[in-house]
């Protein structure tokens, strides 16, 4: 019988399809002493499974690769810097694989992992009842999508986990990309495939990995009375296994009302300090600047919609 757990089985079933067909056979081979002879890939995988003994014990055998594991995290929206050692990867997919056995326990759904910031029914309903949302859970959901999402356009982490476009924005998005490094520079874009292509640029060309920090102090939520959502997040811009710097970012979320439960970017602000800055900052915790208020206050209506007209009728 197998020792591992539901959701770790099926998490390690998930992570063993990243490996090529040869490295699924020679790992079932060195697990079950080439005593069970598997007919295809699908059934040497539950052989894997099946014949180990913990988790721990098959993700540290040398076959399943440092970015194998890496890679997983990534497609499930866990951000964790590149250069984490192997034996701490373990140790985030385990606990990843026990917060999605308490989710099930508590009836709770997993979090979403498409475009879409969907919430359960019970959900939905207490929100209804309620006249509102969890914004916090709202936005923390938000950036583990949007990061996960992004970062796995980085041609070194492997196929991306999703399709990355113009789809995920309002079609009028403006984002600010304000970046100081060794020179200062505010540069607009508008657009939504104009800006889904900068940013997909900063990834898939300049191979960064932007690993947002989603405590009190990296995550800051607010809304407007209109239905504007803003998400405020800190976090460590990263190259390989370089520390290139810090970065801030604000998101305007709209949802959709012609498709349930559906967010779009209507607006962003990215903001990308570097080491070589001329204002370099102590090393710290990333953590966003603005309070909730402040976000409340940063996109008000006039900026989003234009001037309210009262002559509409």
């Amino acid at each position: 019988m197998s020792g591992l757990s539901y959701p770790e089985m099926e998490g390690c079933r998930n992570l063993l399809g990243l490996l090529d067909n040869e490295e699924i056979m020679a790992l079932c081979d060195t697990i079950t002493n080439r005593l069970v002879q598997p007919e295809d890939r699908q059934d040497a995988i539950r052989a894997i499974l099946v014949y180990s003994q913990s988790v721990d014990e098959l993700l540290r055998r040398k076959k399943v690769h440092r970015d194998v594991i890496f890679k997983y995290l990534a497609t499930q929206g866990v951000i964790i810097p590149p250069a984490t050692e192997k034996h701490n990867l373990i140790q985030h997919a385990k606990d990843y694989w026990k917060k999605q056995l308490k989710l099930k326990l508590k009836g709770t759904p997993e979090p979403v992992k498409t475009e879409d910031i969907k919430f359960s029914e019970q959900q939905e309903k207490e929100e209804k009842k309620a006249e509102k949302v969890d914004f916090r859970r709202l936005g923390e959901e938000f950036c583990h999508w949007f990061f996960g999402l992004l970062n796995s356009q980085n041609p070194f982490l492997g196929p991306p986990q999703d399709e990355w476009g113009p789809q995920h924005f309002w079609h009028d998005v403006k984002l600010r990309f304000y970046y100081n490094t060794s020179e200062q520079n505010v540069i607009d874009y508008h657009g939504a495939e104009i800006v889904s292509l900068r940013l997909l640029s900063l990834v898939k060309e300049e191979y960064l990995f932007l690993s947002p920090n989603l405590d009190s102090h990296g995550l800051k939520c607010a809304a407007s009375p209109h239905g504007l959502v803003m998400v405020g997040v800190a976090g460590t811009v990263h190259r390989g296994n370089t520390c290139l710097g810090i970065f801030e970012q604000i998101f305007g979320l709209i949802r959709c009302p012609f498709v349930e439960n559906t967010w779009k970017i209507k607006f962003t602000n990215l903001r990308i300090i570097g080491e070589s800055s001329p204002a370099p900052r102590t090393l710290m915790k990333p953590a966003v600047t603005l309070e909730p208020s402040d976000l409340e206050a940063f996109y008000n209506v006039n900026t989003l919609c234009g001037p309210v007209k009262h002559d509409l009728m």
